[in-house]
């Protein structure tokens, strides 16, 4: 995969652009105003593998309590702001790692060159974010309705006024809920500047058919080496997010992220309760985050050798079936241990490799 190299820059001690890893980003939805569960929140997410957590700040309370919750975060914290440029001066103030703003809802450019100014001063990267949902009126009635086009001037508009001020921190998204429109204004943008890209598919929906949109419209660009940071966004828990966005980078092998679970489609050769049987693995390994990669599969038939780059995987049989590592086979054993003989084998290997 032929990766654009991009400018780089940094949100605290995370690497954007320039090479560096694809960067997994969430939003909190908690009010920012709670410091406790905020500082909760942001925890779960870096455990579940978040690099970049962004907080909504509505208003001057939530900005002023921004400080609190920076002091306890395990990751870089991003201020999402609209409608006021003072929060975003504010954020600063109390020591954000980065901005997002959508200048075109900000108060005009003199407020946008505000806040470069103090951005600057204190060395944080801005994110221009254009949503599909905000453009500027003028830009609707030039292009008649939303296109890529115009979120691609619409974002140009705006790092002129940043470049203006000599101010290059900078990344860009242009997000909309519409995949192939999404998918042309990135290709479109990287093409036009040489900025990290922050991928996303804005108000993708539920966890159902909105990691479905976010896989095919993220996935598509990061396979045509477009991209630097990625955030999913789902309606629920962010957490699920964070999950996802990894999984999609894994499944590109751009990161290596807990385990991989292998499972064969099952068909009339299976004598065994596959379904069950895989989740039932599927929720035992979701308190792994080592890397490991472990197949469930429908028959001895096929099994040991379809999956045997697994590192330890089961395969069924009628009543009973084969526990194996690498494709070779250890031991037969009853269908009822299949699962318990298998996370033997993973503790086994987990512990020969931290020996």
């Amino acid at each position: 995969m032929d990766r654009k190299k991009t400018r780089q820059i940094h949100i605290g001690d995370v690497l954007i652009g320039g090479g560096a890893p694809v960067s997994v980003q969430s939003m909190t939805n908690t009010k920012t105003q709670d410091t406790e569960s905020t500082v909760r929140q942001i925890r779960a997410l870096a455990d579940a593998g978040c690099d970049i957590v962004r907080l909504a700040v509505p208003d001057m309370d939530a900005a002023q309590n921004l400080g609190n919750i920076i002091k306890q975060s395990p990751v870089p914290l991003v201020a999402d702001i609209h409608f006021d440029y003072r929060l975003a001066l504010e954020a600063i103030h109390q020591g954000i790692a980065a901005l997002r703003l959508n200048p075109g809802n900000i108060g005009g450019e003199e407020n946008v060159r505000k806040v470069v100014t103090e951005a600057k001063a204190a060395g944080i990267p801005i994110r221009i974010g254009v949503n599909g949902g905000s453009l500027d009126k003028k830009l609707l009635a030039k292009y008649g309705h939303v296109t890529a086009e115009a979120l691609v001037e619409s974002a140009m508009q705006h790092v002129r006024i940043l470049e203006a001020q000599n101010f290059y921190d900078m990344k860009i998204s242009l997000k909309a809920h519409d995949v192939p429109l999404t998918l042309e204004a990135y290709r479109l943008m990287s093409k036009t500047v040489d900025y990290p890209l922050h991928l996303g598919i804005t108000e993708a929906g539920t966890p159902h058919t909105g990691m479905i949109k976010s896989a095919v419209g993220i996935g598509a660009l990061l396979a045509e080496g477009i991209g630097d940071t990625i955030r999913i966004s789902l309606t629920g828990d962010p957490v699920v997010e964070v999950k996802v966005a990894n999984e999609i980078l894994k499944s590109l092998g751009m990161k290596e992220y807990g385990p991989t679970l292998i499972s064969c489609p099952t068909c009339g050769r299976t004598a065994i309760d596959l379904p069950a049987i895989a989740s039932e693995v599927e929720k035992r390994l979701d308190g792994i985050t080592e890397p490991i990669s472990v197949a469930v599969m429908g028959c001895v038939v096929n099994g040991p050798g379809e999956a045997r780059e697994a590192d330890v995987g089961i395969a069924g049989g009628k009543g009973e079936g084969l526990v194996f590592r690498k494709g070779e086979i250890l031991r037969k054993v009853s269908e009822e241990d299949l699962v318990s003989e298998l996370f033997k084998e993973i503790d086994k290997i987990l512990e020969e490799r931290h020996a």
